[in-house]
């Protein structure tokens, strides 16, 4: 683990919101697994864990950009601080309805969007507020990649809790850890001191504010490039994260251990990845270091297909964990650097958007291909197409690389 990569915990701010967001996440990941466990033990359906899951994810790309306009226009701070009451508020209700027992798998479906919804719109607060929390910009790169390692983290640990919770209690613990969990980042949040943002104050309304950002937002190269990238990302690439429990179950035949395994393999990559990052980009420069996990991403996307059994798989998944992170921190870093301070949510919360709403798209159409020409068939052939149209822009348009840097 190279230094630089936790020189951003040496600042007061993030290293308070940083360690308050990693208990959140455990909780919500805590959360997201005993929700879909309740709801598939009372419908014996999986439609209704699938729409449990889409509830909590789909507010994420659809409502950013309404989030993105808001963090401009409000005290990013205070906003941040309300949409986590409202996360803690949705936990606490889903804790009571647990509690009584007779909520229909329907409320259940509402509360998650609610409680998804809330994350969605304060999101962009919590990004655009990056830079400012950090002492030197030159960690910037670093604080990103640590964000990134704290949500891998939650995704490891929380679903481990929530085994432990259910076990030795209920449901109703699993959503009350959760929204005590929240408590630590409005204490966080009451206790961070951050310079003064000039917000906007002429009225102006919400759409105009998006339609401004977007401007923005595309006007500026790199802000354009890393928009457009993460978007055919998402599109080719991350669907392999969906077709996961697919690839453990049909091609290995290994049930849940196998999606656990590899599950776990991404996930440590992904946290090895952030740590290394920042310490890759000092010695060899934040471009090469973006340029070349793009490049990379598909080539480790074919080792992972092409493995002959689990474990081969798992390390090869562990490798794209790794990339996969490169590609998501290394955007986000310039979009966060590229884009004008008091646009900075609207900007990020396209980037957000492209992620956010492309992903379930590439991964409802990966998965109808792979139902009839298999799970490793489609994998290799959407990192192989990514990796084409990413050495046809290198050839083609390389200044939509260079604008990267």
């Amino acid at each position: 683990m190279s230094p630089v990569s936790l020189r951003p915990l040496r600042s007061r701010n993030f290293a308070l919101l940083w360690s308050a967001a990693l208990v959140s996440n455990v909780g919500s990941w805590m959360q997201a697994v005993a929700l879909g466990i309740l709801v598939t033990a009372k419908t014996h359906n999986a439609l209704w864990t699938g729409l449990v899951a889409a509830a909590a994810f789909l507010p994420n790309g659809l409502l950013a950009p309404f989030g993105g306009a808001l963090a401009d226009r409000l005290d990013r701070r205070r906003w941040l601080l309300l949409t986590t009451l409202g996360e803690m508020a949705c936990a606490t209700l889903l804790a009571v309805l647990a509690a009584v027992g007779d909520a229909p798998p329907a409320v259940a479906v509402a509360v998650a969007f609610l409680g998804g919804s809330a994350a969605a719109v304060g999101l962009p607060a919590y990004q655009a507020m990056l830079p400012d929390l950090v002492d030197d910009r030159g960690d910037l790169l670093a604080a990103v990649s640590l964000s990134s390692a704290q949500y891998n983290l939650g995704r490891v640990v929380g679903p481990a809790l929530a085994g432990i919770v259910l076990a030795l209690g209920s449901y109703s613990l699993a959503f009350a850890c959760n929204a005590v969990s929240f408590a630590a980042v409005v204490v966080a949040l009451l206790l961070v001191r951050l310079p003064p943002v000039k917000a906007a104050t002429e009225a102006v309304r919400v759409l105009h504010r998006i339609a401004e950002g977007a401007k923005l937002a595309f006007g500026e190269p790199g802000c354009r490039s890393a928009i457009l990238l993460i978007g055919l990302v998402a599109l080719l690439a991350s669907p392999f994260i969906a077709l996961v429990p697919a690839m453990a179950i049909q091609v290995f035949d290994r049930g849940s251990f196998g999606t656990s395994v590899l599950v776990t393999a991404q996930g440590v990559g992904a946290v090895a990845g952030a740590l290394l990052l920042p310490g890759l980009a000092q010695r060899f420069g934040r471009h090469r270091q973006v340029v070349v996990a793009l490049l990379a991403l598909p080539v480790v996307l074919v080792l992972y297909a092409a493995a002959p059994d689990l474990w081969v798989s798992a390390v090869a998944l562990l490798l794209v964990g790794l990339a996969y992170i490169g590609v998501l921190s290394g955007l986000n870093t310039v979009v966060q650097l590229r884009a004008p301070p008091d646009a900075r949510g609207r900007v990020l919360s396209l980037f957000m958007l492209s992620l956010g709403t492309v992903y379930p798209i590439g991964a409802v159409i990966q998965g109808a291909i792979g139902a009839h020409v298999g799970v490793r068939q489609v994998t290799v052939a959407g990192a192989g197409l990514l990796l084409i149209v990413l050495v046809g822009v290198a050839v083609r348009r390389p200044a939509a690389l260079r604008a990267l840097g």
